[in-house]
């Protein structure tokens, strides 16, 4: 499936700009510490990294939202912080791409979850995490929903889990039914918990672990893909399933029996890092925007081929996304 148009990928996002979008999940700061490695500690065998910079930038969830705004619309994120440091630098990096932060609750009892990376002589170090993966509380869902169904305007809505505590079965479920009452699209990225909690959503897009994973079967060959597929669309009761391979490209199925290839666009590859996000954030994008599942599914994975060839998280490029489709 490769039918998208250049002409026809403009007049979609063009139609997408400024459409509202909740995006709800786990959100977390990245952190990263960039320095040289030119001796071993005395006390440990461990290098000894001088530090050169350092920088921040938005995770999770929050990187959805910030391709997104990349993308011209705007982004409502709903996620937890801690009442810390970190959260007040979250807070002030989302405002500042563009992204309404007013579904963001601050929990006194739990950290804002960060991931720090240290990076010596340009390769990875070691990663540092610092989260609570309970649970949200009962007040923390309420301030979400009552937010939620604040919005005006609103276009849809994304899930995007990583499994952090956010996205309880009860919040879930009362997401469903709100925007099942109010005609609104739930585009779902899932995690292993709370998988099958996801019934009558728009679309599904594990990616072949999680599916495999879920489903306690071996996806190697076509024939299993496309038995999962299936599989999926019977359990979850939802309108498409879209499962990612990788540098395989994506398969796509439809309620109405359509089972699609999506083929990969990437030349070549970096870091997969935030691909995931990008692609459900362009998928959202495109179908808001008008376009058909197929050809919004063509869209994301055209814009996750162009950020798999860049080193570290970054949100698609508007204009790169149009002149990759143009070649």
């Amino acid at each position: 499936m490769n039918s998208l148009k250049r002409t026809r990928a403009i007049e979609i996002l063009n139609n997408a700009k400024n459409k509202k979008v909740a995006v709800i999940g786990d959100v977390m700061l990245d952190r990263f510490f960039w320095g040289s490695v030119s001796r071993i500690s005395p006390e440990a065998p461990v290098p000894v990294i001088d530090v050169e910079e350092e920088s921040f930038h938005l995770g999770g969830a929050a990187n959805v939202a910030k391709n997104l705004s990349s993308l011209g619309l705007i982004p409502v994120l709903f996620g937890i912080l801690g009442d810390d440091n970190s959260g007040k630098i979250f807070y002030e990096i989302a405002t500042s791409n563009g992204i309404i932060a007013d579904g963001l609750y601050m929990d006194k009892n739990r950290p804002t979850t960060v991931k720090t990376r240290i990076i010596g002589n340009n390769q990875h170090i070691a990663r540092i995490d610092r989260e609570v993966r309970d649970k949200i509380s009962l007040n923390a869902e309420a301030f979400i929903l009552t937010k939620l169904k604040d919005i005006k305007d609103l276009s849809a809505i994304i899930l995007e889990d990583y499994n952090k505590g956010l996205l309880t079965e009860s919040l879930i479920n009362s997401i469903i039914i709100f925007s099942l009452d109010n005609n609104i699209p739930v585009f779902v990225d899932p995690k292993s918990e709370n998988f099958f909690s996801y019934r009558k959503c728009t679309l599904f897009k594990p990616n072949r672990k999680e599916a495999a994973n879920a489903l306690r079967m071996n996806l190697k060959t076509q024939d299993d893909i496309v038995t999962a597929g299936k599989k999926l669309l019977d359990r979850l009761e939802c309108n498409n399933v879209l499962i990612t391979l990788g540098s395989e490209g994506m398969f796509l199925f439809e309620d109405n029996g359509n089972i699609s290839s999506v083929p990969t666009f990437a030349r070549k590859v970096a870091d997969v890092s935030g691909a995931g996000d990008t692609t459900i954030a362009t998928l959202c994008a495109g179908w808001v925007g008008g376009a058909n599942v197929k050809d919004a599914s063509a869209l994301a994975n055209y814009a996750a081929g162009l950020v798999v060839e860049k080193p570290g998280i970054v949100s698609v490029d508007i204009n790169e996304l149009i002149e990759k489709i143009k070649e």
